[in-house]
């Protein structure tokens, strides 16, 4: 075998490594977003557990607010309906987010409820659940942004185009967060 050869031989090796490595390296940045993903699923299949639990309680002190609790619900009903993947999931969670406020809001105007330990319970289990929710997001949207770099670049996007690779949705709220919006109440 002449030098040449070897050189021809070692090339090959050295771009198939490269392709090899490549790949796997897209493979685990896509299983780490469709994981990051299913912690946000986690978190919200929490909220939607929640929330039942939420309005019966307040219902107990505010019969007359039946139009508020009933949106809540609906909300609630329409978020767990909802494809649940980046794009569509932004627009109702924001949506359900608001009624939840909308909720809270409605404690400041019936002491007795906010000085309810259940309530109070609820509220904490939701604002902790509402924080791992944000948590969960900024996570797999870091991680979709380093796969949508790692597609994008040189020379790494010729392998993602080779096998088909996509970049994901990130999960953003609609018009901002909702949690920089005040809540409207209105007796």
């Amino acid at each position: 075998m002449n030098t040449t050869t070897i050189v021809i031989i070692a090339a090959i090796a050295i771009f198939v490594l490269f392709i090899i490595s490549a790949y796997n390296k897209l493979v685990r940045m896509v299983n780490r977003a469709e994981e990051a993903w299913q912690d946000i699923e986690v978190q919200l299949k929490r909220r939607y557990d929640l929330i039942p639990n939420l309005v019966e309680t307040v219902k107990g002190y505010s019969s007359h607010e039946e139009g508020t609790l009933t949106k809540v619900i609906e909300a609630r009903n329409l978020a767990m309906a909802a494809p649940h993947d980046a794009q569509s999931a932004g627009a109702v969670e924001a949506g359900l987010a608001g009624a939840l406020k909308s909720v809270f809001a409605l404690s400041e105007a019936y002491p007795d409820l906010k000085a309810n330990q259940n309530f109070l319970a609820l509220q904490n289990e939701l604002a902790d659940t509402e924080n791992k929710i944000q948590a969960a997001r900024r996570f797999y949207n870091g991680n979709v942004r380093d796969l949508s770099t790692a597609i994008q670049v040189f020379p790494s996007n010729i392998i993602a185009n080779m096998f088909g690779f996509k970049k994901k949705e990130y999960f953003d709220l609609p018009d901002g967060d909702v949690a920089q919006n005040n809540v409207e109440v209105k007796f």
